[in-house]
């Protein structure tokens, strides 16, 4: 598709006329996948779409979602969109407090929930809720006997649907005709590591055009494409990648039982592309790792007989050259004999490109699916692009997160700020003109990313502007990098990094209590919680030695000069991790102020 003049409704009522009974997307249900056609698709989202109107919800009015990825959140998000309302996703990990501040900000009108969990949740705070209308419930098991005027079955909205659509079945054509590519089509929230969420309005315009012009030259999608959809649906990334870019490309959308089940569904699927945040490869990475050290002397041998092998032809493919006969012979056996098995495991034997996105990654990492003969990328995005801002397009390079895309003006600030202009720069954020203008200056977006390019155009991150650190002595210290090199073994979960006007570095760790509570038992090590396993005197000796190793790759001044293991595991319900599983800085330097002023001398 070459025109971004259109909307996603419309998108959708094109993709039924050409694919018909083809189906759109798969469910799985009491263990089947169930497949849905891109014609049940529009149905659905006409019927709610109608239901929704004699609701009242009319043009430019919100309405949010508080759910799972599920077949729904997508009917109701273009059902939301086709009567030209807006879309507002909220985390479904929310607490009642996150989502009464979402729900008010956005001024919603309705919002729909998945269940009882998420019902309960809106109903303790529905008095502070003046504008909510009707909370629309998809699975209305457990919440028969709620007496309450707020709540209406999503069946019911349905219904109405269905005779509206009766007394007037050309009015839904009509409606979708009527939606403006300039209009905004829903709201990101931001995952507030720096402050309150803030709401980035994306119209459709904005984003095809990102899809088009910006994602598209780097990432090659086709309607043969099959996805499984796990993180959540209200993050741009995986928003585009469910909902917007199946709309503009045709493809099919796999939705993962529960983000517990996603190594399973991958390998019941093998999904052609899969798009994850670091946190979720490094734990594939690791799984690899683990499995390999239990496994027997001679798989361990094979394995790392055949590793040389992956690395060197990856690296002709990462410069877009075919390597010579004689290494692809003895790839084709490294893939038959290593390869191959490790893929299908994991569940990507049938996988032509992994994606990661969404925060910074060890290039190590990454090298590790490339030695397996997976194309392997890295992204850059934000919100406020519409998700992208830069890909490997033929050339990848480790470390790099490719050249920037074509669908925006990209300039690097005195400073090395990334500042950026384009029509898939987002409109706004909703209710806030001060952070809109903080971050559009002087026509470009301000990205608070110090990044640099190199002789052939390609950019690296190097870190955030404001988690750069300064030591006392004067160095300047990203810590994105080195933390990303700790969390490369197995046994390290979450590395923060302290040492901002200090005279040396420190860290605060996680460990992995999976991979290390597994560690423990081959070493007969006896462990009840994951405080008593973080205590364990051998533990730190193991961590120890990985931190070592670590520091044998740094420079002097970057080195980790003393450490300590949290005897907590960081969770997103005490606000230490948002909703992607990025760490708040600021949260967990506060949070441990105590035990950083341990590793400084402080009494």
């Amino acid at each position: 598709m070459d025109s971004v003049e259109t909307t996603f409704p419309k998108l959708l009522m094109e993709n039924t006329r050409q694919y018909g009974n083809r189906v759109a997307m798969r469910e799985k249900y009491k263990g089947i996948w169930q497949e849905i056609s891109w014609e049940t698709y529009l149905d659905k989202v006409k019927t709610l779409s109608l239901g929704l109107l004699e609701m009242g919800l009319k043009g430019g009015d919100h309405a949010s979602i508080l759910a799972e990825n599920c077949p729904e959140w997508l009917y109701a998000d273009l059902a939301i969109q086709a009567v030209r309302a807006v879309s507002v996703g909220i985390y479904p990990t929310n607490s009642p407090d996150q989502v009464q501040y979402i729900l008010d900000h956005s001024q919603s009108r309705i919002v729909f929930v998945k269940d009882q969990e998420q019902a309960d949740k809106v109903l303790e705070i529905k008095g502070q809720l003046p504008l909510l209308m009707k909370m629309v419930v998809m699975d209305m098991k457990g919440l028969r006997h709620y007496d309450d005027s707020l709540i209406v079955s999503y069946q019911d909205v349905e219904d109405l649907g269905r005779k509206a659509e009766e007394r007037d079945s050309e009015a839904f054509d009509e409606m979708v005709l009527q939606t403006d590519p300039e209009d905004v089509a829903f709201i990101v929230y931001t995952s507030g590591t720096t402050g309150p969420p803030k709401g980035a309005m994306i119209s459709h315009k904005s984003d095809i055009h990102m899809i088009v012009k910006g994602l598209q030259p780097i990432l090659h999608f086709s309607d043969k494409d099959f996805l499984l959809s796990y993180l959540p649906l209200c993050h741009i990334m995986e928003r585009n990648l469910s909902m917007c870019m199946p709309l503009v490309f045709g493809y099919t959308i796999n939705f993962a039982e529960s983000i517990e089940t996603v190594p399973q569904n991958i390998q019941e699927i093998s999904p052609s592309f899969f798009a994850a945040v670091p946190r979720i490869l490094e734990k594939l990475h690791s799984a690899v790792k683990i499995k390999m050290e239990d496994s027997t002397r001679f798989k361990r041998f094979v394995f790392r007989l055949w590793e040389p092998v992956g690395i060197e032809v990856a690296e002709y493919r990462m410069k877009d050259q075919r390597p010579p006969l004689a290494w692809l012979f003895l790839y084709a056996l490294a893939y038959l004999f290593s390869f191959r098995p490790v893929r299908d495991k994991m569940g990507l034997l049938g996988c032509r490109c992994v994606m990661s996105g969404g925060a910074p990654i060890a290039p190590e990492v990454l090298a590790f699916f490339r030695s397996l003969g997976v194309h392997t990328v890295e992204m850059y995005g934000l919100t406020e692009t519409c998700g992208t801002v830069a890909g490997p397009h033929r050339v990848v390079k480790h470390g790099s997160v490719g050249e920037p895309c074509g669908a925006l003006e990209f300039h690097l600030s005195e400073d090395g700020e990334i500042l950026l202009k384009g029509d898939s720069v987002f409109t706004g954020y909703y209710r806030d003109p001060e952070a809109t203008r903080e971050m559009i200056r002087d026509g470009w977006l301000q990205t608070g990313d110090i990044g640099k390019l190199d002789e052939d155009g390609h950019l690296y991150i190097v870190d955030r502007k404001k988690d750069i650190i300064i030591t006392s002595g004067g160095k300047n210290i990203s810590p994105s990098e080195i933390e990303n090199k700790m969390k490369c073994s197995p046994y390290v979960k979450e590395a923060i990094i302290i040492g901002d006007a200090r005279k040396y570095l420190t860290s605060l760790l996680q460990i992995d209590y999976d991979n290390v509570g597994n560690w423990a038992q081959n070493n007969k090590i006896p462990y009840t919680t994951y405080r008593n396993l973080a205590q364990n005197p051998a533990v730190y000796e193991l961590i120890k030695k990985e931190i070592e190793g670590v520091n044998e790759t740094l420079a002097r001044v970057e080195t980790i000069k003393k450490f300590r293991i949290l005897e907590k595991e960081l969770d997103q319900d005490d606000e230490e991790l948002t909703a992607t599983q990025k760490v708040k800085r600021r949260v967990i330097e506060k949070r441990f102020k105590e035990e950083i002023a341990q590793m400084y001398g402080a009494r």
